[in-house]
């Protein structure tokens, strides 16, 4: 019983907006206000076109009016209970976003008073209370807003790129192709979610067989004809371009063409539905193309032999840079790579020196002291005995061919490649410095 009441409530109250409507611009009273209501009347009658037309030559004569008309289709949509109203309300503004251009205002105030909170399209807020079947219709009118809440923002027509062909594409500089191909990657997949939800708008239950319904799923089913169109255009110049971009577009591009592979069936039994209902004529529908999942796979597999060709040649190239680097003959840096070289081999063999060392050190102590005194020697003698001492040890070790002279008789001096022999009558003698003589350190 109350739902009854609130129903018949819904009705009188959206028929009493409607005369008084009428009866204001019989008066002499004409505003966007007015015309919004009389546009949006709770009848079985689709949208009548004059107030279409009314509106298009009031938007050209003061464009100003786009922020009334905003103010007033929020207010209206938001504040009815009929679906009636609703649905055309909806299908006004479908209307006028289809009849202006996408680079007009109208769209900048539609998504000016959204974020400021005056409109909600999606999340739809939107109940029915005047029928019988509430939840059908609730439920198409809130897919359908949905619709027209993206593509406010998305211009779906492609204003710039929908000239952007395979011909086009060639004559792009190198620079811009990776630029316009972000683009047209970003554009494709706003198609395919405005096909999504072009196909979540199907109504159900008794919704399609009303006559108002079905007026507003011509305006749907043709725009999705647009954006199919569209779709197919492009995502072939994708494919002609998809070894030439980034990994990152690739992946993008793969998974576009593998969601297109599924929604080409979906769109096949959409498309047939509405042949059954007959709401377009059967020339009017495009052909889908069907994408075979071997086709996919095929691509995959492309695709991934391609990025591990592209990985393994980037990094044997590495390598080999990095070697010729370090044999680079070039003077300027050679101490650099001689001390890298020579620190990096310091850590396999650092504990290896480090016992050698303590080895040395071992022996060093053990060896007998280049001057021995006698045990009768007193430290507080003077240097004439220190003296004798030092000439009668330098015999010794001579005679011993110890410290000076190794074994077989050669001593290398410091490294510098210089010897002393025992049988050299100039052995013993002073070196005159040479500074030509090649010099270790100084590569």
């Amino acid at each position: 019983m109350q739902r009854r009441i609130r129903q018949v409530f819904t009705s009188v109250r959206e028929h009493t907006l409607v005369r008084y409507a009428k009866v204001a611009t019989a008066g002499g009273f004409c505003d966007l206000d007015l015309i919004v209501v009389k546009a949006t009347s709770p009848d079985d009658f689709p949208l009548h076109d004059k107030y279409v037309h009314q509106l298009l030559k009031i938007f050209s004569i003061s464009p100003s009016s786009y922020h009334d008309f905003a103010i007033s289709f929020a207010r209206r949509f938001g504040r009815t209970q009929c679906w009636r109203v609703a649905l055309k309300c909806l299908v006004l503004l479908h209307r006028l976003l289809r009849s202006l251009p996408d680079d007009n205002d109208f769209r900048d105030h539609l998504l000016w008073i959204r974020s400021n909170g005056y409109l909600s399209l999606n999340p739809c807020h939107f109940r029915d209370f005047s029928s019988s079947a509430s939840e059908d219709y609730t439920l198409f009118i809130r897919s359908y807003a949905c619709l027209l809440d993206e593509a406010l923002e998305c211009s779906y027509v492609g204003v710039e790129l929908q000239f952007v062909d395979r011909e086009e594409m060639c004559l792009v500089s190198e620079g811009d192709k990776m630029e316009v191909f972000d683009e047209l990657l970003e554009m494709l997949l706003q198609v395919q979610s405005l096909i999504d939800r072009v196909m979540e708008c199907k109504p159900s239950g008794i919704a399609p067989r009303n006559f108002v319904v079905q007026s507003a799923m011509k305006y749907i089913i043709r725009d999705s004809f647009i954006c199919y169109s569209i779709f197919r255009r492009k995502i072939v110049v994708v494919l002609e371009h998809l070894t030439q971009v980034h990994y990152r577009n690739s992946i993008t591009a793969f998974s576009i063409y593998k969601k297109a592979a599924i929604q080409a069936n979906q769109l096949c039994e959409f498309f047939d539905w509405c042949k059954t209902l007959l709401l377009c004529g059967s020339y009017e529908f495009p052909l889908v193309d069907k994408i075979p999942q071997i086709q996919i796979k095929a691509l995959e597999t492309f695709l991934n032999g391609m990025w591990q060709i592209t990985d393994q040649s980037s990094s044997s190239t590495s390598e080999s840079s990095i070697t010729s680097t370090l044999e680079s003959p070039s003077s300027s840096n050679r101490d650099e790579k001689i001390m890298r070289l020579e620190f990096l081999g310091s850590k396999d063999c650092g504990n290896a020196k480090d016992n050698c060392t303590m080895t040395k050190i071992k022996k060093f102590e053990e060896m007998e002291p280049l001057i021995q005194f006698d045990d009768d020697y007193d430290q507080n003698s003077g240097w004439e005995a220190l003296l004798e001492a030092s000439i009668n040890s330098l015999c010794m070790a001579s005679e011993r061919n110890v410290v000076f002279l190794p074994p077989d008789k050669y001593c290398q001096a410091c490294g510098y490649g210089y010897a002393t022999d025992i049988n050299d009558p100039n052995g013993w003698q002073i070196q005159v410095y040479n500074p030509n003589v090649l010099n270790p350190f100084n590569y």
